[in-house]
This record gives C-alpha cells, sequence and structure tokens, in this order.
C-alpha cells in the first residue's frame, strides 16, 4: 500500500469513525463525502431540525500542528461554497437551521484515538 493509500484509508476510517460518534450522540446521517464542483462535504446530518455540516480532520501526529490547526480560512471558505451548493441542490434541507461542526481525529489509529467535536465551529 501506497502512502497516499494509507493516508486516504486513514482518512475514510477517521469518517466512519467521526459519523458514529455523533450518531451515538442523536444526529443522524444525510449524506457522506458529497462532491461538487467547489469541494467536498465530509459529513452532512440532521440534529433535531438542524442540517449540520462536518469537516472531519484527521492527523496522525502534530509535527505540522494538530487536526484543527489544519483548518484555514481557505478551508473553512470551501466548506461554506460546497454547503451552499447543497441546499441549492436539496432544497428540502433549504430552510432548515444550519451549523459548521468540526471533528478532529487524531493519534496513530483513527478509530481510537483523541477525538474533539467542535459544534459551531465557524459560521459561513
Amino acid at each position: 500500500m501506497t502512502a497516499g493509500q494509507d493516508r486516504q484509508r486513514h482518512g475514510k476510517e477517521a469518517e466512519a469513525h467521526a459519523q458514529a460518534l455523533l450518531a451515538g450522540h442523536g444526529l443522524a446521517p444525510i449524506t457522506r463525502n458529497w462532491h461538487c464542483r467547489g469541494g467536498e462535504l465530509d459529513l452532512v446530518m440532521l440534529d433535531g431540525d438542524t442540517v449540520v455540516f462536518v469537516e472531519v480532520r484527521y492527523r496522525q501526529h502534530r509535527q505540522w500542528g494538530g487536526a484543527l490547526e489544519s483548518i484555514d480560512a481557505r478551508k473553512r471558505q470551501r466548506v461554506v461554497l460546497a454547503a451552499e451548493h447543497f441546499l441549492h441542490r436539496h432544497p428540502q434541507w433549504a430552510e432548515h437551521p444550519c451549523r459548521f461542526d468540526v471533528v478532529a481525529v487524531e493519534g496513530n489509529q483513527p478509530t481510537r484515538p483523541g477525538t474533539h467535536w467542535i459544534k459551531n465551529a465557524f459560521d459561513s
């Protein structure tokens, strides 16, 4: 397995871990890995009547900054743009309140690491 494939596998495991964590807190999945021209949404979930756009970040170690530090202004802007595209293409969700959460996953094992869930991590 190449380093890129290994990174991709760890990323998918982190997303599955994040989805299970959020589901355990009562959020229901709407979709996962939703793509549009402007970007991607890792997870879109429903918390009561609120549509939650979840950015999942995985870092094996903090050598170049941790998972939370990797979400810069440019990344936030891309997530917001993708969320706008999602709501445009799925108008049934457009009238619901929305929020942006982050699940930061760090450690050697993406399914058992230090995990931090930040609700309302940023605004649109």
